[in-house]
């Protein structure tokens, strides 16, 4: 059961289609996008790649989320997003009193969104669910209330990957991105940081990823290999002497 909760044209759910085999997504498609245009496209997006019976919600994630089942958030495998970085006015004030429980670790400022929909992302996350999200790379070390968020998420020890990428890969922001990976059910308390932003082919108007560049993010995450000047396993302990900053140089 998968679900992105900022699923713009569908492009994310579609590549676990691809990858997964969309067969294997026994338990189907979910997504939810506020813009109208980009939602519709979404919904053509799934027909055209023969996944009739994707559940894809049109609203505001944060304000309003649509994926509920008895009142509650469902609950899904695999939670994925490319959310729109450091949102402002993201929904602060109807946050303080959500009926669904999302902000256990605080709220995020007013003028940045990015911990709301990590939170919402583990909220939606069942036991042994796993959250893939694409975010700037303020998040790692902004401090006040981002810092007490991320502090928390820490020990509760969820989080399992930051993986640093290169700049310009993304449509209409040059600024560099990081993946972080959030795991429900970790076996070990430690966390792999790769520094995969140097390995990339330069492109006229976007940076590409090439295909050995995701192997070797692949390969380095999955065997949790320590590659130097590449990639540092983190105990808990170092995050802390570190005061839970996870900028990755």
């Amino acid at each position: 059961k998968v679900y992105d909760p900022a699923c713009g044209s569908g492009s994310l759910l579609l590549q676990f289609a691809k990858i997964l085999g969309k067969n294997n997504v026994r338990q189907g498609f979910f997504g939810q996008e506020i813009n109208l245009t980009t939602y519709n496209l979404c919904r053509i997006n799934m027909f055209l790649h023969d996944i009739n019976d994707a559940k894809i919600w049109r609203g505001d994630t944060i304000r309003n989320p649509q994926n509920i089942e008895n009142d509650e958030l469902m609950k899904f495998d695999i939670v994925v997003a490319n959310p729109p970085f450091s949102l402002d006015k993201w929904g602060y004030e109807e946050a303080k009193n959500d009926k669904y429980g999302r902000f256990k670790y605080g709220l995020p400022p007013k003028s940045k969104g990015d911990y709301a929909f990590v939170q919402h992302m583990l909220a939606s996350t069942n036991e042994n669910g796993t959250v893939g999200v694409i975010l700037p790379h303020g998040v790692l070390f902004r401090g006040a209330s981002e810092g007490k968020i991320r502090k928390q998420i820490i020990e509760d020890n969820l989080l399992d990957a930051v993986i640093g990428l290169p700049e310009g890969l993304f449509y209409g922001t040059s600024i560099p991105a990081c993946i972080l990976i959030f795991k429900k059910n970790k076996k070990t308390d430690d966390v792999i940081f790769i520094d995969a932003s140097r390995d990339f082919e330069k492109g006229k108007n976007q940076n590409i990823l090439r295909d050995e560049d995701i192997e070797k993010i692949v390969d380095t995450y999955h065997n949790r290999k320590e590659i130097k000047k590449y990639s540092h396993i983190a105990t808990l302990e170092e995050i802390r002497e570190n005061d839970y900053n996870l900028n990755i140089p």
